[in-house]
């Protein structure tokens, strides 16, 4: 499932640079996590570093975009041509 940003997210700029699917750009008033983009670090990493770097724990699962462990390797290899 694709990672979403809630609106407590104080702007600290630590996420983007940890995406390496670009999901994660600046909206109009907070980050926001693209969920076409978005495969919570699978393929790239063993969890998403995005969350790991949040100092206020605000990226959280998006329930709007349920996805399984295979649905996620599967948009990463279509992302990165890589599968």
């Amino acid at each position: 499932m694709a990672l979403l940003i809630d609106d407590s997210c104080i702007n600290c700029d630590m996420c983007e640079p940890e995406c390496p699917n670009s999901a994660i750009t600046m909206g109009e008033e907070i980050y926001e996590i693209d969920p076409a983009l978005c495969t919570e670090c699978v393929g790239h990493y063993d969890k998403p570093t995005c969350v790991s770097v949040c100092p206020i724990d605000c990226i959280d699962p998006d329930p709007e975009n349920v996805e399984s462990q295979d649905e996620l390797l599967v948009k990463y290899g279509m992302i990165t041509g890589k599968i």
